[in-house]
């Protein structure tokens, strides 16, 4: 890709952001392909005049006369019923969060906790399971805490306070503002303000959320419980108990850590879970649970010697299968109509 540039000279800008930054960050984003926004701009559109269009959003953004667009609101039906509300930003808008992103996320990223796998460099939800299965294997209870709306519940000033204790730069922290009270445009088109919350599927949104959780939630268990090992997939929990009382001690205290940060647990999703294999004994309600699109349960299994038993372990959810399944035959549907027309 050439150099974007202007022949007219112009004002010293507000704020020093390299123009090589933001070509970069159009890269990150072209790789990730991506919806249209509120303005119907695709990628392919805004590559038609590349280097005007990079230029301008550097221009805006040195001059500190960028304001996004509203985000625009797309509901995905979820594997296991009902919606999850995304936030598709314009291709511009998504450039200029990577542009934040970049800078931002190698200052973060030392400090995260080594149990916090989403949405990482080198970290996989394939590492947060395995790391799962070992744990259930040496701890006879888990406690599985899902976090009710938990993107569109993030409470913006406890955010800030967050970002702030990580960079004094002044045109990062007025851009995250602005990103996280542009309104979101509705289906119908409505405009809804936002008060608290960053659009799940903004390019920003998952480092933000992984910065509140670092405190909300990692370094709370840190301080307070160094002995329980958990993992954490942006807001997918599991902790591994060693009795039943110290999940319910554990989950109690979660309630009310949780509603300090104006976060609420799922009151049905949220439980308790033994992890009942070979080795343990007792009935109990609940002995297996879903983290990541595995279901954790007792399964048979052979060990070295070729001996059959029944371990704790993970393998593909019943609800990814019938996911699956429903694309494979929608794939297979769509082809059959191509071949007969």
């Amino acid at each position: 890709m050439g150099q974007f540039c202007s022949a007219v000279y112009t004002r010293p800008k507000s704020f020093v952001i390299s123009k090589n930054t933001v070509r970069r960050a159009y890269q990150y984003v072209k790789a990730n392909c991506g919806i249209c926004g509120v303005d119907g701009m695709s990628l392919k559109a805004f590559e038609e005049n590349l280097k005007d269009n990079l230029y301008k959003l550097w221009n805006r953004l040195s001059s500190g006369s960028y304001f996004p667009s509203p985000v625009r609101r797309v509901n995905i039906p979820k594997t296991g019923g009902g919606i999850r509300p995304l936030g598709i930003p314009t291709v511009g808008d998504r450039i200029a969060q990577m542009v934040v992103k970049l800078e931002l996320e190698p200052k973060l990223e030392p400090i995260f906790h080594r149990w916090s796998y989403g949405y990482r460099p080198n970290k996989s939800a394939l590492d947060a399971v395995g790391a799962a299965r070992i744990n259930c294997w040496q701890q006879n209870w888990v406690l599985d805490l899902d976090i009710k709306g938990f993107f569109d519940s993030i409470n913006h000033e406890l955010l800030m306070k967050a970002v702030r204790k990580h960079t004094d730069c002044r045109w990062h922290l007025i851009y995250i503002e602005r990103w996280l009270k542009a309104p979101v445009m509705q289906p119908d088109s409505t405009l809804e303000q936002s008060s608290c919350g960053t659009p799940q599927g903004g390019v920003i949104s998952s480092l933000l959320a992984n910065l509140f959780l670092h405190y909300a939630f990692d370094v709370w268990m840190v301080k307070h419980c160094p002995n329980i090992r958990f993992e954490r997939y942006a807001d997918d929990v599991v902790c591994h108990c060693g009795t039943e009382q110290q999940a319910k001690n554990l989950l109690e205290n979660f309630r009310q850590r949780f509603y300090a940060c104006s976060l609420e647990l799922h009151p049905v999703k949220t439980q308790i879970v033994y992890c009942k294999d070979g080795r343990r004994r007792g009935v109990y309600h609940k002995v297996k649970f879903d983290f990541l699109g595995f279901e954790f349960r007792g399964r048979q299994a052979i060990d070295r010697k070729g001996n059959y038993f029944i371990g704790f372990n993970p393998a593909i959810s019943p609800e990814k299968v019938k996911d699956i399944r429903k694309r494979v035959l929608e794939m297979v549907g769509v082809q059959a109509v191509r071949l007969v027309a």
